[in-house]
């Protein structure tokens, strides 16, 4: 089989980067006899001079929806896979080529959250009709792939997408995330905690609305009344400013610690060091974060709506997202018994196991061959 996968700019979303990187390299070794070509949106004009210079957004709409996907089109293949539904704008120009199309769909959340592309883009009202236009292209798809069960329900219910056409192959779980020894870490711990009884709360991801971090800090406070002694450890995007605002308000300075964007080894030791996951999102299409920290041996704390529960299982402690006493008290709960903690983190790092890019690769790979292997004569009698 010869297999084109369709990828974002290699950059601008990295955890596409970490889906496209993994997957096509579990299909390289389990089904090494496939020729696998990627392919990916290329500036068409480089030169300093260039008129339509990036600055202006005109360049980058121009690559992702023209010379982008004619490149696609020019392609000898027997399967495309798009593998970030942002991109499934490709598919209208590949629809009568008569070739099998798959897209995978990681979540609705600007659907759900129409005000992300308000507040991201330069031009709100053009980016969600760009968006809109793209998303929708996975009607022309022969198969869809939903990360989560979630996501699958999103994309019939938005979409109207004929729930046959869609299946559900979760993400895995990079390999770098392990955990590790006391003395590895307590370094970090020495830096940013102001003594060793401190309890280190961990916050990963965006700051928007969705990922419910006003309530996390709310819980902070909570804690911090209450005479625990505690800090929380926030890493990706900076606190917004209504976040600061409550953080000066309550006078939680002292009680928190931005950690920026570290690169993945510094992160490991992010997520050994901390004591818990607090991960209370209103919405994520699968949660990554919540089967990085089980998988360095970090209980976790999160949703028990959207795909959280489906990705946790029994693994974690699942909450009323805007119940800040019940979330309070999950904390309280995991510090003053030691037992539960070390149930959860062997309960954490078996659920781990369930996710491997190996195993979504396997069943991709079948996806493929259901859309491309012809059903014999007899059996497709029988079938009809």
């Amino acid at each position: 089989m010869h297999l084109t996968i369709i990828r974002r700019e290699r950059g601008n979303a990295i955890s596409m980067d970490v889906y496209a990187d993994n997957l096509v390299s579990e299909l390289r070794q389990i089904r090494p006899q496939w020729t696998i070509t990627e392919i990916a949106p290329n500036p068409w004009w480089d030169g300093e001079d260039n008129p339509w210079h990036s600055g202006t957004g005109l360049r980058k709409y121009y690559e992702r929806f023209w010379q982008h996907p004619r490149q696609v089109k020019q392609q000898e293949t027997d399967l495309f896979h798009i593998i970030d539904h942002s991109n499934a704008h490709v598919a209208y120009w590949l629809m009568h080529l008569g070739k099998p199309i798959v897209v995978t769909c990681h979540d609705l959340v600007q659907f759900i959250y129409p005000e992300i592309l308000r507040e991201q883009a330069r031009f709100p009202a053009f980016s969600t009709a760009m968006l809109n236009y793209s998303v929708r292209g996975m009607l022309k798809a022969s198969q869809v792939i939903a990360v989560s069960s979630n996501t699958a329900n999103d994309v019939e219910k938005i979409l109207g997408i004929e729930r046959q056409k869609i299946v559900v192959i979760p993400n895995g779980t990079d390999k770098h995330f392990h955990p590790l020894l006391n003395s590895s870490v307590e370094h970090l711990r020495q830096k940013y905690t102001t003594s060793p009884d401190e309890v280190c709360l961990l916050n990963v991801g965006s700051s928007h609305h969705r990922k419910n971090l006003l309530t996390v800090l709310k819980v902070l406070h909570i804690l911090v009344q209450d005479g625990t002694c505690v800090r929380l450890w926030k890493v990706g995007d900076d606190f917004t400013a209504d976040q600061k605002a409550f953080i000066q308000t309550h006078g939680l300075e002292q009680k928190v610690i931005y950690l920026g964007n570290p690169n993945q080894d510094l992160l490991l030791q992010i997520y050994n060091a901390a004591d818990i996951l607090i991960a209370p999102s209103l919405y994520e299409g699968f949660g990554l974060t919540v089967l990085e920290a089980m998988a360095c041996g970090t209980p976790v704390i999160t949703s028990n709506v959207s795909s959280l529960p489906e990705v946790a299982g029994d693994a974690a402690i699942l909450v009323d997202p805007m119940n800040v006493q019940a979330m309070s008290e999950a904390v309280l709960q995991l510090l003053n018994t030691a037992s539960y903690r070390q149930v959860l983190r062997e309960k954490g790092m078996e659920r781990v196991n369930q996710f491997t890019w190996r195993r979504t690769a396997e069943q991709v790979a079948q996806v493929y061959e259901n859309l491309t292997i012809p059903v014999p004569l007899h059996l497709a009698k029988t079938v009809s």
